[in-house]
């Protein structure tokens, strides 16, 4: 099982917090860039070349740089860096791309999320301040929270799927010259009674030391992986994100001085310990009535109530400058079932704004089809479409508690953050070319 969402096919990488907007993906030379099945990309011949000069296409060919952007990664650094996760095992000798500008080779850097669902790499250059490259990805539906919510421990089919996903992650890894890397894992390997077992399994078998981080971090990486589309001019943001096991939610206050980092505007957060996985798994995922589909809102609903800091955008709430951030798959699915793609495109889907009554419809369409319509959909599918309900209550229940006008879609999160901060950390936008221009 493989996962659309790799992070690739916008046309350049990520913006730090208000750096101009990205180039158009018609006008990037690697928006047309074909796609592997295992969520890699290859370059070479049949990309698009400049048309500039006989001197110039050398020197773009001679790159081989056949990157796709992961979309604007946001923030740098907000504590103190974390801790610098390298691949114990020695790098075999496999075909690599080279990543050189102006006569040298550029760091590489790599961010890999291990979650209740999915399994997701990211592997980029420094492009632009404050922004960067992708060169390699890799995302596959495991589901490793799988049963957990009823055993909690981890299942054995579910480790294997896990490991066997790691074990390619692990390759890809081998086969650069990685500066820095922070391998994650979030709420499955966070609250199994058996996670750390885990993890001692993926070291031994897969050669990757992972690291579980806290809500908190997940919650400020979410932030500092979508800043780039809180546009200036806006007051208030509460931004979420769904995952399989747990969801992340954060209040950010932009109604004063905007600094650019805009982790450093988070006003308060919550992690529910409720996702898509443990939620349909509670009430049924594949055979939802709309009776069912109520009881999983009320359910989120009063997870919300006991939150002491929903109150804190009060202030910014009814006005024009506030709106919702939704990073997860059960809101891009939602963007690409409203857009009617015969394929799931992020192109089209990252940044798209949806208004009130387009969610609402979306939800509708959603409740009135049966398990094998929302399977037959190309943007749901037969991984998701026992999920994607369970998604949809959990954006209902933050829809009640901060209503709003406008919901912004964003294909990114946990790994962009990794990589935005891991960047930011090394200094990797302070070098300068001989001519003094910034990389």
């Amino acid at each position: 099982m493989e996962d659309r969402n790799t992070g690739a096919g916008a046309s350049e990488a990520g913006v730090a917090g208000d750096m101009p907007a990205p180039r158009s993906a018609a006008a990037s030379p690697s928006a047309a860039t074909p796609t592997l099945p295992n969520g890699s990309w290859r370059g070479g011949k049949g990309q698009p070349l400049p048309a500039k000069g006989r001197k110039r296409r050398k020197r773009r060919r001679g790159r081989k740089v056949f990157v796709q952007s992961s979309g604007d990664a946001a923030q740098q650094a907000v504590t103190a860096p974390p801790e610098n996760v390298t691949v114990p095992s020695p790098p075999v000798s496999l075909p690599r791309v080279e990543c050189r500008q102006a006569g040298r080779e550029l760091p590489v850097f790599a961010a890999l999320d291990l979650g209740t669902n999915n399994c997701r790499l990211l592997v980029a250059v420094p492009h632009r301040h404050g922004r960067f490259r992708v060169i390699d990805a890799f995302s596959r539906i495991v589901r490793l929270g799988e049963g957990l919510s009823s055993t909690g421990r981890l299942a054995d089919q579910a480790m294997d799927r896990a490991v066997e996903a790691l074990k390619v992650c692990a390759e890809k890894l081998r086969s650069r010259t990685i500066r820095r890397a922070r391998l994650i894992a979030t709420e499955a390997c966070r609250s199994a009674a058996n996670g750390a077992e885990f993890l001692e399994r993926v070291e031994r078998e897969a050669g990757l030391k992972l690291e579980i981080i806290d809500r908190h971090t997940e919650a400020r990486l979410a932030v500092s992986g979508c800043g780039s589309l809180v546009e200036r001019g806006t007051r208030g943001v509460v931004l979420f994100d769904i995952g399989g096991g747990s969801s992340e939610i954060a209040l950010i206050d932009l109604s004063g001085r905007r600094s650019p980092r805009l982790a450093n505007h988070i006003v308060s957060w919550t992690s529910l310990p409720v996702g898509v996985v443990s939620l349909a798994e509670r009430y049924g995922g594949r055979d939802v009535t709309r009776e069912t589909f109520q009881r999983m809102v009320d359910d989120v609903r009063r997870r919300l109530d006991d939150f002491k800091g929903r109150n804190r955008l009060n202030h910014v709430c009814s006005g024009p400058g506030f709106h919702l951030l939704g990073t997860s798959g059960t809101v891009t699915t939602l963007a690409g079932v409203h857009l009617e793609l015969e394929r799931y495109d992020r192109r089209k889907v990252d940044g798209l704004w949806m208004n009130r009554d387009s969610v609402d419809s979306m939800i509708e369409k959603l409740l009135a089809w049966d398990f094998d319509q929302r399977a037959a959909n190309p943007c749901i599918g037969a991984d998701r479409a026992d999920l994607v309900l369970a998604g949809c209550a959990i954006l209902e229940a933050i829809r009640l508690v901060w209503p709003s006008e406008r919901l912004r879609v964003a294909d990114r999160g946990l790994r962009e953050g990794i990589l935005s901060e891991l960047m930011a950390e090394e200094g990797v936008w302070k070098y300068r070319r001989p001519d003094g221009v910034r990389p």
